[in-house]
């Protein structure tokens, strides 16, 4: 779905330096237009409908905003603003137009509903597990999106662990992925959209991403079908979308299990991973039927020489303390076994 955006201001310099950034930054998802008069600005949306209209005072109190979806009034601190309608939203004029952009989008979701466009795309889904911690497994899901987006892809890194591990990769200052779960709680709104406002990308890495949650609580009220939701938002909106989860199997992680294409369980040689790896296998029946999707990854060097699965990616050892050093480094590695 793109978004037709309608600038409506009188200062020509922002409107095109904010027109020009818009349309090179952001064409996947928006058609910018520009105006500069209210006569201007009526004649615009009697020939198109459009979802967003940036507006100065001087057009908006003036234009027939009835067939605009979203009205945003553009102000700043050093222009005059005379008494507006509390139903007019506001959004800062000047900015950093990557925040106004987000701002704008998360607006504009909170009106809309979850359906899914005939056109839309979805992401190949690949969830990272391990029944037990500290075999690698964020290692993994980070070495495999941060290859996906080397080689060109899209990639789209989604932490639904209990406790998040974003912020040791990542900058972890943008919109926190709690907006997400308030809105999937609501079920008011388009996901789909927020999820374009707040997701970040790691510059280094070309990975994207959503920043941790605001609390532990925040991940532990959603429901199943509040994951699928999501996941089904972030598969809309890429080409690989690497899902890494927490060492359990409760209903949440079982029904990722459900909607992965492939299910990568990350393993080293330690007894106690080898011990329960061994009881997922023969002892838990979801194992059976996901088991034509499953790839063991051995991480950490480790030679595996009977395995539960038929497929196995080796995971060479990487010698360095710093784990953003250790899934670039692995990211060289194929995945696609």
């Amino acid at each position: 779905m793109r978004i037709q955006l309608l600038i409506a201001t009188d200062d020509c310099d922002y409107a095109e330096h904010l027109s020009c950034i818009l349309a090179e930054d952001h064409a996947d998802i928006m058609d910018v237009n520009v105006c500069g008069t209210t006569e201007h600005f009526n004649k615009q949306i009697s020939s198109k409908q459009y979802d967003i209209a940036l507006l100065d005072t001087s057009i908006l109190y003036e234009a027939d905003l009835q067939s605009i979806r979203l009205p945003l009034l553009l102000w700043s601190d050093n222009e005059y603003n005379k008494q507006i309608s509390a139903d007019i939203k506001k959004i800062r004029k000047y900015q950093r137009i990557s925040n106004l952009v987000s701002s704008m989008l998360e607006l504009y979701s909170k009106g809309l509903t979850n359906i899914r466009s005939p056109e839309s795309k979805r992401a190949r889904i690949t969830a990272f597990w391990s029944p037990m911690g500290g075999v690698g497994k964020t290692t993994a899901a980070l070495a495999f999106s941060a290859g996906s987006a080397a080689r060109g892809k899209d990639a789209f890194y989604l932490n639904l662990e209990q406790f998040s591990s974003v912020s040791a990769y990542f900058n972890d200052s943008g919109r926190s992925i709690s907006t997400a779960f308030e809105m999937l709680e609501s079920e008011e709104g388009s996901i789909k959209m927020l999820i374009r406002s707040i997701r970040q990308q790691d510059k280094d890495s070309g990975i994207s991403y959503l920043c941790r949650p605001d609390n532990f609580d925040d991940m532990n009220i959603l429901s199943p079908e509040n994951w699928s939701t999501l996941i089904d938002a972030c598969s809309e909106m890429t080409d690989e979308l690497a899902i890494d989860l927490s060492s359990v199997c409760d209903e949440r992680v079982q029904k990722v299990f459900d909607l992965a294409d492939r299910v990568l369980i990350v393993t080293d040689l330690s007894n106690a991973a080898q011990t329960k790896l061994s009881q997922f296998a023969t002892q838990h029946d979801i194992f059976q039927r996901i088991k034509d999707k499953i790839c063991l990854v051995a991480n950490k060097g480790v030679v595996v020489r009977e395995s539960v699965v038929d497929t196995i990616i080796s995971l060479p050892l990487v010698h360095s303390t710093d784990a953003t050093v250790v899934f670039k480094t692995l990211a060289s590695i194929s995945f696609d076994q």
